[in-house]
């Protein structure tokens, strides 16, 4: 079996724990041993995370100090996966520049707020996570505007209607990246970038998606 450390905290308004704890549930169907904290001093312990195949992050905002931020950067770099969806991987620690690095992606603005509709559309439909799924749709959550890593592998894509936020920030035809895949050192890192709260999981190839990347993900 594979061992996953998750990571949840920061802003509640992303449901860390809810979304958490269901992903922790589905983890172990598919065969990983699951440990959970709610704290960010789980990355301080180097034999630990060494130990680990797979790392969870579900902490929007918040702040991580030097010590906690290395640990975590030393063990990617290293082999363990790293792994996370929406804010909770996308909008951590906004000051560590090379956190963002590693995740290759930072969340900018989420014009409309909670919209009605997107659709999410699959741009590498041959890659191991993505393979016999189609476009799905997302209803009343939030759509990312992201600065991004152009070396990342995109495998999912959003595209802006221009008709939420100002279209001159956010214009229609934007193509955003929505789903990607990277490598840092010898880690593997996955990104999804909805999941607003644990209702997006709700659509079954939103979750799919998610835990084949994890899977994915793992050393």
């Amino acid at each position: 079996m594979k061992n996953a450390l998750m990571v949840w905290g920061g802003w509640s308004g992303h449901t860390p724990e809810e979304a958490t704890t269901l992903i922790a549930a589905q983890l172990k169907t598919r065969g990983f041993t699951v440990t959970i904290s709610d704290t960010l001093d789980a990355y301080l312990d180097a034999d630990a995370m060494q130990a680990y195949d797979l790392i969870v992050q579900c902490v929007t905002m918040a702040e991580i100090t030097p010590e906690q931020c290395a640990g975590l950067i030393e063990a990617v770099k290293s082999g363990t996966g790293f792994a996370g969806w929406h804010g909770g991987i996308i909008d951590s620690f906004r000051n560590q520049t090379e956190y963002h690095w590693m995740t290759g992606g930072q969340w900018v603005a989420h014009p409309g707020n909670l919209i009605p509709s997107q659709t999410v559309n699959i741009a590498e439909p041959d890659h191991e996570i993505t393979k016999g799924l189609s476009d799905f749709e997302l209803t009343n959550t939030e759509q990312y505007y992201i600065h991004y890593d152009p070396a990342v592998h995109v495998l999912c894509t959003t595209t802006f209607s221009g008709e939420h936020g100002d279209a001159t920030l956010y214009p229609a035809g934007t193509v955003m990246p929505y789903a990607w895949t990277r490598q840092f050192g010898a880690g593997r890192v996955f990104v999804a970038c909805w999941g607003h709260t644990d209702s997006d999981f709700t659509d079954e190839t939103s979750l799919e998606i998610v835990l084949r990347g994890l899977s994915w993900a793992s050393r």
